[in-house]
């Protein structure tokens, strides 16, 4: 995938569980709904549209998977019809009980402070994302935090 020199954003962490598991709570909603959005339409599958809901903002989004590479690589293309972005993950296996995973959002157009808002976003919701992830897979744990991100009431 290119990606031009600045307008992308990554996020990245170790996640201590075997990379077919990690790569599994990407891919199935099922387990994704525990750590990121709340409902999924369907398993990820290579060019197939998913629907992904965050039920707490009232919010929908079609995804697209441009690649499914078992326990190596998802690639999804996403966002407005006039503003999609790819976003790749890369799941590295450290040995058989640690995955490195790293995520990429890129494509991002517009102004350079649009595009730095963007990236800036991007990127902070990522790490959420891997954060919230790994206390699931790790250790169980629903911290909410893509939930309390935005708590109601706060503009």
């Amino acid at each position: 995938m290119k990606t031009e020199n600045n307008k992308f954003a990554k996020a990245e962490m170790l996640i201590r569980k075997p990379v077919s598991e990690v790569f599994k709570a990407f891919i199935d909603p099922q387990i994704t709904s525990k750590f990121w959005f709340t409902k999924g339409s369907g398993k990820l599958e290579e060019n197939q549209k998913t629907e992904w809901t965050w039920e707490m903002y009232g919010f929908s989004l079609s995804v697209k998977t441009l690649v499914l590479q078992e326990n190596k690589k998802i690639v999804i293309e996403w966002g407005n019809p006039d503003e999609l972005t790819l976003v790749e993950w890369i799941f590295n296996p450290l040995n058989e009980n640690e995955t490195f995973v790293s995520v990429t959002n890129s494509g991002f157009q517009g102004d350079s402070d649009k595009i730095i808002d963007q990236v800036r976003n991007s990127t902070e919701g990522f790490t959420l994302v891997l954060a919230g992830a790994k206390a699931f897979l790790e250790h169980n744990l629903q911290l909410n935090l893509v939930l309390d991100r935005f708590p109601k009431g706060l503009a």
